[in-house]
């Protein structure tokens, strides 16, 4: 499908506007809403190109602005050593509660807009990966697809880095994906195995894989980019969101 792009400034309780960059089919109709999360860096061109092959394949997408309260509106931050410390500095600035406010903004915005049928899921990778497993947790969401998120092993997530992400995994109703790479520093085998034993001793629907790559492997852009297993992986995550989005339709 061909697509198009707009921008919404969403109010956040206590925090001011959250933009968010939409992607949806050009073609007039229904379609399932898909709050994707990106990395520290907020709104890159490889995330946007991410965000336009789940919108082409017939989803409202919405991408916010993660660090909306600490940055101006449309700030990108840069992918080298600048950037990188100011967004690891900023995630663990931001209060846990706060972006669990944006969750619930981003995803009330979805379900509102009029080219979304209702149906939500949640798409995020690296730090997205975290924040896409957490707006799940909201009762609403049916399906969320986590590629090698960050902390949520380590607790470290927010101001305080004490996040109850592992805890709340009980309220998980959402059916998931979790997609790792094996030579991820940033998710060890111990932190991949905490993350796995406490789904099954909630007995969550899920679904996993671990595969012959690195952190980051999705974004096409730097030297940890594999393509092949970048498009099988974004196929685990379509068929996801097919069964869970559709299935009723």
């Amino acid at each position: 499908m061909i697509i198009q792009n707009e921008t919404q400034d969403v109010d956040v309780t206590g925090s001011g506007p959250m933009r968010l960059h939409l992607f949806r089919p050009a073609l007039p109709s229904r379609y399932p809403g898909v709050l994707f999360y990106s990395e520290i860096y907020q709104v890159t061109d490889p995330i946007r190109r991410l965000a336009a092959i789940v919108a082409g394949h017939g989803y409202v997408v919405a991408v916010p602005e993660v660090y909306h309260d600490y940055e101006p509106a449309g700030t990108v931050l840069r992918y080298d050593s600048p950037g990188t410390d100011r967004g690891n500095a900023l995630k663990i600035t931001k209060p846990l509660a706060g972006f669990d406010t944006d969750a619930r903004a981003g995803l009330d915005a979805l379900r509102r807009h009029p080219a979304c049928t209702g149906r939500l899921a949640t798409f995020g990778v690296c730090l997205g990966g975290h924040l896409a497993y957490r707006a799940a947790l909201e009762p609403d969401v049916s399906a969320a697809a986590c590629f090698y998120p960050t902390d949520i092993h380590s607790g470290t997530l927010g101001a305080g880095q004490s996040d109850d992400s592992l805890a709340r995994m009980r309220e998980l109703t959402a059916e998931t994906l979790f997609v790792f790479g094996r030579q991820d520093p940033h998710v060890p085998f111990e932190g991949r195995q905490a993350i796995r034993d406490r789904l099954e001793a909630v007995g969550a629907r899920y679904e996993w894989h671990e595969v012959e790559a690195q952190h980051a492997f999705l974004r096409d852009e730097g030297p940890r980019y594999d393509p092949a297993l970048a498009l099988q992986a974004i196929g685990w995550m379509l068929a996801l969101f097919q069964r869970t989005l559709h299935a009723t339709d």
